[in-house]
Formats: C-alpha cells, structure tokens, sequence
C-alpha cells in the first residue's frame, strides 16, 4: 500500500507545483499590466534551445557508447564510465552550442553596424 504512495504524493505535488507557478506568473503579468507596464519587457529572449538541446542529447548519446566501451573493455568502473563520459561529452556539446551561439550573435552586431553605417 505505501508503495503505491510514493508515486501518487510525487505526481500530485509535482502538479500542484505547475500550477501555482502558472497562477502566479499570471497574477504578476496582471499586476504589471495594472501599473502599465509591458509584462514581456522583463522577459529573456530565448535563442537556440533546440540546438543547445541537440548538441547535449548528441552529447549525452556519444558520451554514454564511449562509456560502453570503456566498461566493456575493463578500463573503467562501469558507474564511473557511464555518468563522466555523459557529463563530459554532455558539457563538450553545452560549449559548442554556446561557440556557436556567440558566433552568431557577433554575425548579427556586424550586420546592424553595416546597415547603420
């Protein structure tokens, strides 16, 4: 009986949370519209989420094969084969897409300076 709990309590609280969070984030947009002011001048512009989550899913693939092949051939411990091979290739694929991220934010400055000069 208590097994059958853990999961329900978890579900439910996860839930709860999702929800007062969205409550919440609504009730301050209201009071900000309130107050005139634009609820989505605050907000972060998102860019690349698709790719950041490429490259670390590529990333977090490549890193858990390599770590089978550690742990197959003996050189490794598996555990320690199988999650620092993740986090390290997971983090290579974090710093690509932050390389690639930079580059094309200085493209996009270069081109509002040609057309502004």
């Amino acid at each position: 009986m208590v097994e059958i709990l853990v999961p329900i309590s978890i579900s439910l609280g996860a839930f709860a949370m999702i929800v007062l969070l969205r409550k919440f984030q609504n009730a301050e947009k209201l009071k900000m519209i309130e107050h005139g002011m634009d609820p989505n001048a605050h907000s972060p512009k998102t860019r690349g989420k698709g790719l950041k989550f490429a490259l670390v899913a590529i990333g977090v693939g490549i890193g858990l094969l390599v770590g089978s092949v550690l742990d197959s051939s003996g050189i490794v411990y598996e555990e320690v084969a199988y999650f620092s091979m993740g986090f390290i290739f997971g983090g290579i694929g974090l710093l690509i897409g932050y390389i690639l991220e930079a580059k094309q934010l200085k493209e996009e400055e270069k081109a509002e300076q040609g057309d502004k000069g």
